[in-house]
């Protein structure tokens, strides 16, 4: 008997106190806390630390990609501290900068990254494209009026009319091929069209002339010689180019596009990539 008794006062007891407590006004929780309660069923957590209760990220995150060297540098110089790296790869043609890099003594996260990627133009992409390549006749004057602003010596008006000369004696049986001493290169023909048959002439054209071309979008340009190939065929003339160290220019136009960010920036570039 008195056991039931001391069993009835104690859950007498719990009803107040689980009334009071329901009763009781809520409690107020900061956000950016951690908070742990102790309930009847064990302890319970209420975690208010993350974005969606601050309303701000825990720390910068993410991979930002730019194409020319003054994007790079702006974004960089907003968001880079002291502790800051940046690397730059000759291969990828990329300069990456872990922004939030480990400092000397703190470990950082390593994940808020800018990365430049270089973009090739057009009219880098379209001369390089051909490159080596031995077209008809009249497809490379064609090509050659399309690309008279990249042509720089001989000038664009001469190759003008060198590649008028050249669709004007699309249809000729050209016989042989010849350099000469002022570096031209002069082909005979046969005239084939029925009003002129059997009339021979000649074609001078230069043996290498000399480009402007821009490699990346956003970056100088820069001068590349062009030499003349060709080949007398059955189906006729067979024209093209070749580039001198093309590769050659494109290193060097990254290395100056490097040294630009370099001169920018206080932290030194390393040659490499990160982590």
């Amino acid at each position: 008997m008195t056991y039931t008794e001391l069993s009835s006062t104690n859950g007498e007891a719990q009803t107040i106190v689980d009334t009071a407590l329901r009763g009781a006004p809520p409690a107020e929780l900061t956000p950016g806390n951690y908070y742990a309660f102790h309930t009847q069923a064990g302890i319970k957590t209420v975690d208010l630390t993350g974005p969606e209760h601050t309303g701000t990220p825990p720390r910068k995150a993410g991979t930002t990609t730019v194409r020319d060297a003054r994007s790079w540098s702006a974004y960089f110089t907003k968001h880079s501290n002291e502790a800051s790296e940046v690397y730059a790869d000759s291969e990828r043609l990329t300069v990456t900068a872990v922004l939030d890099a480990h400092a000397s003594a703190t470990p950082n996260w390593g994940g808020h990254r800018l990365v430049l990627q270089l973009r090739a133009t057009d009219t880098w992409k379209q001369w390089i494209q051909n490159d080596g390549q031995l077209l008809a006749q009249e497809a490379f004057a064609e090509f050659l009026e399309d690309h008279l602003p990249e042509l720089l010596d001989p000038s664009s008006a001469d190759m003008l009319e060198i590649a008028q000369s050249l669709q004007a004696t699309s249809k000729v049986d050209f016989q042989s091929g010849v350099r000469l001493a002022s570096g031209q290169r002069q082909f005979q023909y046969v005239e084939t069209t029925t009003t002129k048959a059997g009339q021979k002439g000649q074609l001078t054209v230069p043996e290498q002339f000399s480009i402007g071309l821009v490699p990346f979008e956003g970056s100088e340009g820069y001068r590349l010689t062009a030499r003349l190939r060709y080949r007398i065929t059955d189906s006729g003339l067979r024209m093209g180019y070749k580039l001198e160290r093309p590769a050659d220019v494109l290193r060097t136009a990254f290395g100056d596009v490097v040294n630009a960010i370099d001169g920018d920036i206080e932290q030194p570039v390393m040659n490499g990539t990160p982590a």
